[in-house]
């Protein structure tokens, strides 16, 4: 079946799940459970990389740079001023003019804070950033990064690692009907099936940490993380059948015999 590639900023990736970087038992888990999801993308806080002194050991090292695009993220950072400065120490350390932008409003929820999310998109925009920032499931906030430049958004599914799934459905098919950058869920996806349905809604592609880096079994729920995004994104190119309040015969009676 025909279908376009997963394309942000001009890059064109081969996966449609985006793969972070902590929690994970150790480096080497990370490393399997990277492989075993197929992902080319993967998000790094730079406020965890040693940027000062690359000779000691840094999650870096188990990421082949060859095979996997590394998407700095502003993990942390409470204020506008922040997120922007953290992204330019990332770009000036050597990673690359491309960031996950995030600008946390509360430390009980970590909800995003929309307002500095969009000021700190602007500004990163002007100075060459391809920037794509977590945001919550609203609408008229996902509008709005758009407007301010972003090149996708990210709504959350659920509160960071609280692997709830999706909780607002219909926000989720409106954010994906009007934008007009891929939209990448990001956050709040528990298991497999939280993935697929992400898929089917239209996203473009999920991101997730915790629901692999917290499995009992990391490397497994990664590849059955590739499974889901790969199902549910068939799934919304194959078009389903109408939801209806009754039953509808699988074989019609017309043509049967002794009708």
């Amino acid at each position: 079946m025909f279908d376009t590639p997963f394309t942000i900023a001009g890059r064109t990736f081969r996966s449609r799940l985006i793969v972070g970087t902590g929690k994970y038992p150790s480096n080497a888990v990370m490393a399997q459970a990277h492989a075993a999801s197929g992902a080319d993308m993967v998000t790094v806080a730079v406020r965890r990389v040693n940027l000062s002194d690359r000779s000691k050991e840094s999650l870096l090292d188990y990421i082949d740079a060859d095979k996997m695009f590394i998407l700095p993220n502003t993990a942390g950072c409470y204020t506008a001023e922040e997120a922007v400065r953290t992204a330019r120490l990332g770009r000036e350390a050597g990673l690359l003019n491309w960031v996950k932008l995030e600008v946390i409003g509360d430390e009980r929820t970590l909800f995003p804070d929309n307002e500095a999310l969009i000021e700190a998109t602007r500004i990163l925009v002007r100075e060459g950033f391809v920037v794509l920032p977590y945001t919550n499931d609203d609408p008229i906030a996902c509008r709005k990064l758009e407007e301010a430049g972003a090149s996708a958004v990210m709504p959350l599914g659920a509160p960071i690692g609280s692997g709830l799934g999706i909780q607002n459905v219909n926000n989720m098919r409106i954010i994906r009907e009007f934008s007009r950058v891929p939209v990448i869920v990001d956050a709040g996806v528990g298991t497999a099936s939280d993935a697929a349905l992400a898929m089917e809604l239209g996203a473009d592609a999920v991101l997730m940490n915790t629901a692999i880096a917290g499995a009992q079994h990391p490397v497994p729920m990664a590849e059955a993380m590739k499974l889901a995004v790969t199902a549910g994104r068939l799934a919304w190119l194959a078009g389903r059948i109408p939801r209806k309040m009754y039953a509808t015969a699988s074989s019609p009676e017309a043509g049967m015999v002794g009708r």
